[in-house]
């Protein structure tokens, strides 16, 4: 035997003599737990934090030892399994409840993910619980003035949005065994969801009421992770649930987008969620939507562009979408035909999303006159755009977003000079760096350029500035924008007619790696697992960080208002001089340097007489001591 072998010998005699340790004093604290059950209140909070400590220390915890497979799957058959029956045990204590739920519990980014899977352990042990004991955990409570219990909904979703490095590694959990079929490990969003949707199959229907607040609070969330798994629950409810059920769901949340003031992620949230409702509608229903959000009234418009008209079956899709595209053409010539202001922008900009929503959805239903009556209105509504506005007016910004799709869906049938004018505009953009989503409307237009053929009398005003935007597309630094750029400039370049112009986009040798990398699916980090982990920690330390003081009860008394002013900063008045000093010699400046370019205004050295007669007297002001 050599000595290495001896060494592991040794190494896993001393892990089994471990192992049995913590499996006999596991065994003796749940034997304690059972005979003395009527006296645990005062230690049920050092019960629930040796729960987490444990858990923390073990696979598949970041903060965990490295051991094998083997290892970890004797630990668990060996020890955890008996923290199992504790958990059963403390499930009627109400100081255990209040220890696990308590609004002001603050936990080290390493309990963080512990606590997420004792509450789901916590979730599966439910079901077998009278309806007192279910509503102990699952309702709201102000147990005194000082201590305030939460519900373990709410409480699910809270921790599963800081295991923000355990969804992005991402640790993977034991999976839901199934009939013939071998067990795969899952993520823990999966985990997750899996096991919220399954105690909702089971819970005590008075638990609704919670459930439905609590799902809403969380789509609302600013945090995307955490709205997407709440619109999963949710849409898994309607799905679950009886029709009148998904139905009622779906007018709700259209009234809640309906009286939304604004764009804003909230509203974004509720759009998705309306867009995967509407699809488990049973038809009826739908054309009883549709009866009561007419798509013949413009002011329904902000519904129906969020709405995929593939939901829709038949004669009712045909209709529907005939009507949206008539009334979203109408709002378009009516701005086009008035005053054209920068007011009346939001009300065009629903109706290019609904249109946008039609030609994505339901092209195919559009007949030529109603996609020639689309095209149209582009054309005329790009006359208005120039770089200036895009730059500086956020629902200019949009507008230039909405149409960019549009006139990329007609690519074919879009006049050349249109596409020339588009081009030239987007470079221009590109090089004063816009906001990235005006960036990300560019890449799905110029990728729809691969399916076009462009003559050779316009070549030289499209080709050129074509190769400039993918250029300047690839080399930028925003690794979201980089990743959509190289499926569209992919797409663009399997597709075109001028693959002499492919070259010409990639002017540098670390852009050429970055395509070539994306082609052959190669990563261009090769990192270890373990450095991987370890960077995760780091970064979910730093995301943890700025809310490691934010407790349960602040988050729960937010709202969507806007934050209160801060107040104003008195200056001094020595500050008030220096800062009118210095715009005064700025202005100054600023008149020289005109001076030095054009000629000057007859009325300028009557103005900087005046101005010199002002300043002497401000220099008698100061020599006599007035001021």
């Amino acid at each position: 035997m050599t000595q290495s072998e001896s060494q592991d010998n040794a190494d896993y005699r001393l892990f089994q003599k471990t192992l049995k340790l913590c499996r006999f004093f596991a065994n003796s604290l749940l034997h304690y737990i059972k005979e003395f059950h009527p006296f645990l209140s005062d230690s049920c909070c050092i019960l629930h934090q040796l729960y987490l400590q444990i858990h923390s220390k073990l696979p598949p915890s970041l903060y965990a030892a490295r051991i094998s497979k083997a290892q970890q799957e004797e630990i668990a058959c060996a020890f955890l399994v008996i923290l199992d029956p504790l958990i059963s045990q403390l499930l009627t204590v109400q100081s255990f409840v209040q220890a696990v739920l308590d609004s002001k519990l603050d936990l080290p980014c390493e309990l963080q993910f512990p606590q997420c899977l004792l509450l789901l352990v916590v979730m599966d042990k439910l079901p077998s619980q009278a309806e007192d004991v279910q509503s102990l955990w699952c309702t709201e409570s102000q147990v005194s003035e000082a201590a305030t219990r939460i519900s373990l909904f709410k409480a699910i979703f809270y921790r599963f949005e800081q295991c923000s490095g355990e969804l992005s590694l991402p640790v993977r959990l034991q999976g839901v065994k199934n009939k013939g079929q071998a067990e795969v490990a899952i993520t823990l969003y999966q985990h997750v969801c899996v096991h919220l949707c399954t105690f909702i199959t089971t819970f005590h229907p008075s638990l609704f009421p919670e459930l439905d607040t609590v799902l809403l609070r969380a789509v609302l969330s600013v945090n995307m992770i955490t709205s997407l798994l709440a619109m999963d629950v949710w849409c898994f409810v309607a799905r679950y649930g009886t029709a009148e059920l998904c139905a009622h769901h779906v007018t709700l949340v259209a009234h809640l987008i309906k009286s939304c003031p604004g764009e804003c992620p909230q509203l974004i949230n509720l759009s998705i969620l309306l867009k995967r409702l509407f699809f488990f509608m049973a038809p009826p229903h739908q054309v009883e939507f549709i009866k009561k959000f007419s798509p013949k009234e413009a002011e329904n418009l902000p519904l129906w562009q969020c709405i995929s008209f593939q939901a829709l079956c038949g004669e009712l899709r045909k209709q529907t979408v005939r009507e949206v595209t008539r009334v979203g053409i109408a709002q378009c010539r009516r701005w086009l035909s008035t005053s054209s202001t920068l007011g009346e922008l939001q009300s065009l900009n629903t109706a290019l999303s609904a249109l946008l929503a039609v030609c994505n959805s339901a092209a195919e239903g559009l007949d030529v006159a109603q996609q020639t009556a689309i095209i149209e209105v582009g054309n005329e509504l790009w006359a208005f755009l120039n770089v200036k506005q895009v730059t500086s007016q956020s629902y200019i910004q949009q507008t230039f977003s909405l149409l960019l799709p549009i006139l990329g869906l007609f690519v074919q049938t879009v006049d050349l000079q249109l596409i020339s004018q588009v081009v030239s505009l987007q470079t221009s953009l590109l090089k004063l760096e816009p906001a990235d989503h005006v960036r990300f409307a560019m890449l799905d237009f110029v990728s729809s350029l691969g399916k076009l053929f462009i003559p050779q009398f316009i070549q030289d005003k499209i080709l050129p500035s074509l190769s400039c935007i993918f250029a300047l597309l690839l080399a930028d630094r925003n690794w979201l924008l980089e990743q959509h750029t190289l499926e569209a400039f992919t797409q663009f370049a399997e597709g075109t007619h001028h693959e002499e112009i492919v070259p010409q986009c990639l002017t540098s040798e670390e852009t050429k790696n970055k395509v070539v990398a994306f082609l052959e699916k190669s990563g261009c980090i090769d990192e270890t697992e373990a450095a991987k982990v370890e960077r995760v920690k780091k970064e979910k330390a730093v995301f943890w960080e700025p809310f490691a003081e934010v407790t349960l009860a602040e988050v729960k008394q937010s709202s969507l208002q806007p934050c209160a002013k801060r107040a104003r900063h008195d200056f001094t008045l020595e500050e008030e001089y220096r800062s009118a000093l210095q715009a005064a010699t700025g202005a100054l400046e600023a008149t020289e340097s005109l001076l030095q370019k054009t000629p000057a205004p007859a009325w300028l050295l009557i103005e900087v007489e005046a101005l010199q007669e002002r300043i002497k007297r401000l220099k008698h002001q100061l020599l006599q001591g007035d001021l």
